[in-house]
């Protein structure tokens, strides 16, 4: 079982399929590493295709302190993850709390990233939400140690913006029900208490994203009211920045609309590699 060891001692599961120019995905809180292969059996036929579990998600460690979990954390874990791979630069793709750390590696990291994609992002950031989304983590966190995952996915998962997915897809919903349910309570929850409920809202943060430099396309579903204004405010905010909206779509993009999806990163990987990224 391949894994790797980040700054802090934390042990991360990663899996590494294909050849080239290396993409490193960056899972939701709802995911893990399964969550991408729509993308990796797509894009490994050219690329070098990289996901890994985050902290909290076995078979990567599980570490009992929620303060061991933060969006700098998980931030550096990206870092790290190139680190030890010998990666000097790689095209970094993230899904709503990946979305996040990839965004934030952007902001610091600017130099490592030969693009970013950022689908499904901002979940609880604007303003009129932001308390509520701190709140609503924690209640989480606590109904997930009380009541444990199986419970938690059957009711996370019929969440509006993820029942899209249901209608399209029922046999994959299933799977991501089931992929959901078998997550660390203990993990999760800290997840929920050390980074969701913790995490700083983009509108503060309007500075730090415009001096990314990286190549970066943003990806909402018009069925993901939360993240739509966020996504607006970072195509506002970075310069060069694209968006693109997928109709009738919600909040596992990836999974929603696995073609759409690859075809839009895939042709924006293409722009970038021929230097019209920032166009």
């Amino acid at each position: 079982m391949p894994t790797l060891t980040t700054d802090d001692g934390v042990k991360l599961y990663y899996e590494e399929t294909g050849s080239g120019t290396p993409i490193l995905f960056v899972h939701e809180f709802a995911g893990d590493c399964r969550s991408w292969e729509p993308q990796v059996r797509h894009f490994s036929r050219r690329y070098r295709c990289i996901t890994y579990n985050a902290r909290g998600y076995p078979p990567s460690d599980v570490l009992p302190d929620p303060d061991r979990y933060s969006q700098r954390r998980e931030r550096d874990d990206v870092r790290c993850v190139l680190d030890a791979l010998d990666l000097e630069r790689a095209h970094v793709v993230g899904l709503s709390m990946g979305a996040m750390a990839t965004l934030h590696f952007g902001m610091v990291h600017s130099a490592r990233a030969l693009s970013l994609v950022t689908a499904g992002v901002g979940s609880g950031a604007h303003k009129s939400e932001y308390a509520r989304f701190q709140a609503d983590s924690r209640a989480h966190a606590k109904s997930i140690l009380e009541h444990g995952m199986a419970r938690f996915a059957a009711g996370y998962g019929q969440n509006p913006t993820r029942v899209t997915m249901k209608a399209k897809d029922p046999r994959g919903f299933a799977e991501f029900l089931r992929h959901l349910s078998e997550h660390s309570a203990e993990g999760s929850a800290n997840t929920m208490l050390g980074y969701q409920s913790r995490r700083p809202s983009l509108y503060d943060l309007t500075a730090e994203m415009a001096a990314i430099t990286a190549p970066l396309l943003v990806i909402a579903g018009d069925e993901d009211p939360s993240t739509i204004e966020p996504s607006l405010l970072i195509k506002r905010t970075v310069p060069g920045a694209r968006l693109a909206m997928l109709p009738r779509t919600g909040h596992m993009l990836n999974l929603e609309e696995p073609a759409l999806f690859n075809r839009l990163v895939e042709d924006f990987f293409h722009q970038v590699e021929t230097g019209r990224g920032r166009d």
